[in-house]
């Protein structure tokens, strides 16, 4: 029995080396290509020229996927947690949260580009709002509302039992004990919740399309405006062919770097959080 521990050590260690390889070689690999277009005016101009990418830079596709993500992170945070409190806390029948688990699993299994469609269909004709970043948006916000619920759910199922039990037994109301102690202590999981959340909507090509992103803007003024966006930004530059793939690289480099301080803010984030609070 004892090469099987020694083999499961080895394929642990051979398998966490075998992703941060990739993940590496492919940032690398990324910021390699892109690095020589990589500059203060490529981050802070506007496209120029005829041709996109040929001159200029992709600030207006920075704002613009920026406001994409928050509005949905905002649309999906709402809903999300006031589930996951629901179905933690309120919910008393079995089959009706079995029910609503199957709800929420099922939004999670439908494709980016179906919801970007139907966003079309509703929002941009059938409610004429165009295309704009409150219709791309609320799009988003379906698509990443069931990542935000799975990980509030977590969250406040995490919280000792015995904390929750101790305050209804002096006298606290279920309101009172949610605000007071259950949100201090999944601050920190549900902001980052959030902000990966977000993450994963920046990177949503297929809603965006149908919604909300054009090949040209400006720096959006409103929600009701539309707006350039990374992803779109960089599937553009590619199909146009060999003369824009330096611009390509440069904006997946650019993107992969935002999301990946998305990321890593929204983790120390959550760490610090929940050390505060058990030192509280």
């Amino acid at each position: 029995m004892r090469w099987i521990g020694t083999f499961t050590k080895i394929w642990a260690y051979a398998g966490i080396s075998a992703v941060c390889a990739a993940v590496l070689f492919l940032f690398g690999y990324v910021f390699f290509q892109g690095a020589g277009i990589i500059s203060v005016e490529f981050l802070t101009e506007a496209p120029k020229g005829l041709v996109l990418g040929e001159e200029g830079g992709i600030w207006p596709a920075i704002t613009g996927s920026l406001c994409f993500t928050g509005t949905a992170m905002v649309l999906a945070s709402v809903p999300a947690a006031a589930s996951a409190l629901y179905l933690v806390f309120y919910c008393r029948s079995r089959r009706l949260y079995q029910a609503i688990r199957l709800v929420i699993q099922c939004i999670s299994g439908i494709p980016s580009i179906v919801l970007g469609l139907f966003a079309y269909s509703f929002l941009v004709r059938d409610l004429n709002l165009g295309r704009c970043i409150f219709s791309a948006g609320v799009a988003l916000a379906v698509m990443i509302l069931p990542f935000i619920e799975v990980r509030a759910e977590k969250a406040f199922r995490e919280v000792p039992a015995e904390l929750v039990r101790s305050s209804y037994s002096l006298g606290c109301s279920k309101l009172y004990t949610i605000t007071r102690i259950v949100l201090p202590a999944c601050r920190g999981e549900l902001v980052s919740g959030i902000i990966l959340g977000g993450c994963y909507a920046m990177g949503a090509t297929a809603p965006m399309i149908f919604t909300g992103a054009v090949a040209y803007a400006a720096v959006p003024d409103s929600i009701f405006s539309p707006a350039m966006a990374l992803p779109l930004h960089l599937y553009l530059l590619v199909a146009q062919g060999s003369t824009s793939m330096d611009t390509a690289y440069g904006t997946a480099f650019v993107m992969m770097a935002m999301i990946l301080l998305s990321s890593l803010l929204a983790t120390a984030y959550a760490r610090r959080s929940q050390n505060r609070w058990k030192r509280s």
